[in-house]
Order: C-alpha cells, then sequence, then structure tokens
C-alpha cells in the first residue's frame, strides 16, 4: 500500500510540475521587473513625480510643494510588503491623464467595491484603448488590465 501512495505522490508532483512549466511557457505577458531594492539593475524603479526644486528642508520641518496632493494609509494584505503595510504613510495625486502612469508607478484603482495599490509592471494599447498590467511587489500574478477609468491615484512618497 506504501508503494501506491508513493506513486500517486509522485505523479500528483509531476502534473504540478508540467503544468507551471506550460503556463510560464504559453503565458501572453512579458514583465519588466519592479524595483525592490538591491543590486538588481534591470529593475524598475517609480519615476519621480517631485522634482528637488519643490522640497524644502528645515531644521525643524520638511515642506514638498505638490499639488493635489493627498495623504493614504494601507491594508495590511501583504501584496506591496515590504515597500507597504499598515502604518506606512503614503504621499498621492489623482492623475489627469494616461501619460501620468508609468511603468514602476505605485497606482490605486477600483476593482470592483475594492481599491488596490499595486505597481504597474507594463502599460500597452488594445482595441479599447490604452490599459495597465498591475501585480503587488509582494505577489506571483499580476492583476488584469486596468483601464485609466479605474485608476484613482498615483503613490508619488512613502512617509515610514
Amino acid at each position: 500500500m506504501s508503494i501506491l501512495k508513493i506513486f500517486l505522490g509522485l505523479a500528483i508532483f509531476l502534473l504540478g510540475f508540467v503544468c507551471a512549466l506550460f503556463l510560464n511557457y504559453y503565458s501572453n505577458y512579458s514583465f519588466e521587473k519592479p524595483y525592490l531594492g538591491g543590486e538588481d539593475n534591470n529593475a524598475v524603479s517609480p519615476p519621480d513625480y517631485l522634482s528637488e526644486d519643490n522640497i524644502y528642508v528645515y531644521p525643524d520641518k520638511v515642506v514638498l510643494r505638490i499639488s493635489g496632493a493627498s495623504i493614504s494609509n494601507y491594508a495590511s494584505t501583504g501584496s506591496m510588503k515590504p515597500i507597504l503595510d499598515e502604518g506606512t504613510n503614503g504621499i498621492r495625486i489623482k492623475p489627469k491623464s494616461e501619460e501620468d502612469i508609468k511603468v514602476g508607478s505605485i497606482i490605486t484603482f477600483k476593482s470592483g467595491s475594492d481599491l488596490i495599490v499595486h505597481r504597474v509592471i507594463k502599460s500597452d494599447k488594445d482595441e479599447n484603448g490604452a490599459y495597465f498590467i498591475t501585480k503587488g511587489d509582494n505577489s506571483d500574478l499580476p492583476d488584469g488590465k486596468v483601464r485609466f477609468s479605474q485608476i484613482e491615484y498615483i503613490t508619488i512618497g512613502l512617509l515610514y
């Protein structure tokens, strides 16, 4: 009976392995890797949204001149760890156009009644116009297509 269990376990493992190879080989997505720190020179970091001319450092305070900015905080979902987690304060702006959204940007978008905060890993166009593919830094799978109309905010700064 134990040989049957070993054979069954091996068969399940091999089936899973073959399925993973199949999914990886036939995937239509090609993603640029987001910046997560470290020495990976192929990673894409978020673009600069704030010029040095708009940052003022005083002995008792720091002033950032950002038109239309608001403060955000984040749920403890784990999908954006270690960059975002509960207790992190973010500075966000509303994007004015599709051109404001870049690969590497961290965006907040609507998915049904939920707000999701993930990084843009690809942008492209199809018959319905521009779309963005997002993924949590700590997630294995990308989200589906996100349209500009779904995007609420771009995170332009994080305060720990």
